[in-house]
C-alpha cells in the first residue's frame, strides 16, 4: 500500500496527468467497435449527426447541435462505422477525467489526491460507458468540468482570461445538452466569490461569454441546405426545444426517479442481444463502491466543511447537491439513470477530498483498500460494461445484485 503511494508521489503533476490520459484512452478505446451496431440512443444521435454535420437539414430538434455535430466530426475523421461514431467520445471522456484531476490538484495541492479522484472517475463506470457510446452526455460533461477546472485554477490569478475561458466552456456544454444549464448560477456565484475585487466585471464577462459561446453552437443551422435557421427564428427554436423536453412521455421500461439514482436501483441496459453470433451486453450501472461510498463521502464533506470551515469541501458538496437537485425540481415527466452522469462524476472528487482531509499518513491503508475494492468491482462488471461475449442469454443473472435491476 505504501509503495503505491510512494510511486504516485514520484511523478510530477504533468507526468501524472499524461500517464492518466494515456491509460484512460487505452481503457476507453479498447474494443470500441463492439457492439458493431447502434445501441440505445445512438439510434437517434448517429443519424442526426450525419445530417447536421453534412449541413443537410434540422434533425433531433429536442437538443442543441454541438454534441451531434461533434459525433459527425468523429465520423468524418475516423469513419462512419461503430468505432468512428464513438472515437471522439473517448477523447471527451479523457478530457473529463483530466479536468477532474485538475480540479482536485488545485483544491488540495496534492498529486496523490488528484490521481485518486481521476482514477475513481475512470472506473466509476458511468464515465467509462458514456465515453464508449455516441451520446450527448460525455461531450456536455467534458466542457462542464473544463469550465469548473478553469474557474478553480483562475481564482487566485488576476487575469480575467480564466473567467472568459470558463464561460466559453460552460456555453459549449449547454450547447451540447441543456442539462448543464442549471449549474450555471452556481458557477456564476463561484465567480463572484473568487474575484471579490472585480466581482461584477468578472461575473459579467463570464455570463456574456457563456451566452455568446452557446449561441455560436447554432452556427451550422444557418447553412442547412433545407430549412436553414433565420436570426428571427432563434427564440421560436428554443420554445420548440423546451416543449419537446417538457412534454409528457409514454411510460418506459427503464424510467426511474432521481431518488433511485444514487442507490443504483434502476440501471439501464444499453444493449443486451446477440451480436456477431454471440450474446453481448452493455449495462449502464455505477460502480457500487464509488456510487455508495460517494454518498458517505458527501456527508463527511458537509460535516467537516462546516466544522473545519473548509471552502473546498463545501464547494464540492454544493456542486453535487445542485447537480442532483436539478433533477428533483426540473419539469421532466420521466427520468433515466444516465441523468445522474454529472452528479456521479462529482462523487470521485468527494471521496478523494475525504481521503485527503480525514486520513493521516499512517492511515493510508484505508484509501488504498477502497481503491482496490473499486478496481475489483470494475473488473467484475467489465464484461457487461464493454459488450464482451457472454456464454448465453441468461448470463446477465450473474451480475444482478438487486431485484430491481433489469
Amino acid at each position: 500500500m505504501k509503495s503505491l503511494a510512494g510511486w504516485m508521489e514520484g511523478f510530477t503533476a504533468f507526468q501524472m496527468a499524461l500517464l492518466l490520459a494515456v491509460a484512460a484512452e487505452l481503457l476507453f478505446a479498447t474494443h470500441l467497435g463492439q457492439p458493431n451496431k447502434m445501441m440505445f440512443d445512438e439510434t437517434h444521435y448517429v443519424p442526426a449527426a450525419r445530417t447536421i454535420f453534412g449541413l443537410l437539414h434540422p434533425a433531433n430538434a429536442e437538443h442543441p447541435l454541438l454534441a451531434k455535430w461533434l459525433i459527425g466530426l468523429s465520423m468524418a475523421i475516423f469513419g462512419d462505422n461503430p468505432a468512428g461514431w464513438r472515437a471522439l467520445s473517448t477523447i471527451a471522456g479523457v478530457a473529463t477525467m483530466l479536468s477532474i484531476y485538475a480540479i482536485a490538484l488545485k483544491l488540495f495541492e496534492d498529486i496523490r489526491t488528484a490521481a485518486t479522484a481521476a482514477i475513481l472517475a475512470m472506473i466509476n463506470q458511468m464515465l467509462f460507458i458514456q465515453a464508449r457510446i455516441a451520446m450527448l452526455e460525455v461531450f456536455a460533461g467534458a466542457f462542464l468540468f473544463a469550465s469548473i477546472a478553469l474557474l478553480v485554477w483562475g481564482r487566485d490569478r488576476p487575469s480575467l482570461g480564466w473567467v472568459a475561458g470558463a464561460g466559453i466552456c460552460l456555453g459549449l456544454s449547454v450547447g451540447c445538452k441543456w442539462s448543464a444549464l442549471p449549474l450555471a448560477p452556481l458557477l456564476g456565484l463561484g465567480v463572484l466569490i473568487a474575484w471579490p475585487e472585480r466581482r461584477w466585471r468578472a461575473a459579467t464577462t463570464f455570463g456574456l461569454v457563456a451566452a455568446f459561446a452557446y449561441l455560436a453552437t447554432f452556427a451550422p443551422a444557418f447553412f442547412f441546405a433545407e430549412r436553414p435557421l433565420k436570426l428571427d427564428e432563434i427564440v421560436m427554436l428554443h420554445r420548440q426545444m423546451l416543449d419537446l423536453q417538457t412534454n409528457p412521455l409514454p411510460p418506459h421500461t427503464y424510467q426511474s426517479t432521481p431518488w433511485q439514482w444514487p442507490l443504483i436501483t434502476r440501471p439501464i441496459w444499453y444493449l443486451y442481444e446477440p451480436v456477431d453470433g454471440v450474446q453481448r451486453g452493455v449495462l449502464l450501472v455505477g460502480n457500487p463502491a464509488v456510487m455508495w461510498g460517494g454518498l458517505i463521502a458527501l456527508a463527511f464533506c458537509l460535516w467537516d466543511g462546516v466544522k473545519d470551515r473548509q471552502p473546498a469541501l463545501l464547494a464540492l458538496s454544493s456542486l453535487y447537491i445542485v447537480a442532483m437537485g436539478t433533477w428533483v425540481v426540473i419539469p421532466k415527466k420521466i427520468g433515466f439513470y444516465y441523468y445522474y452522469y454529472f452528479p456521479g462524476l462529482i462523487l470521485p472528487l468527494l471521496i478523494a477530498a475525504v481521503f485527503h482531509h480525514s486520513y493521516r499518513k499512517e492511515e493510508r491503508w484505508l484509501p488504498a483498500a477502497f481503491m482496490l475494492l473499486s478496481f475489483g468491482l470494475f473488473v467484475y462488471f467489465y464484461p457487461i460494461l464493454s459488450a464482451q461475449p457472454l456464454p448465453n442469454d441468461r448470463a446477465f443473472e450473474h451480475w444482478m445484485w438487486l431485484s430491481t435491476w433489469p
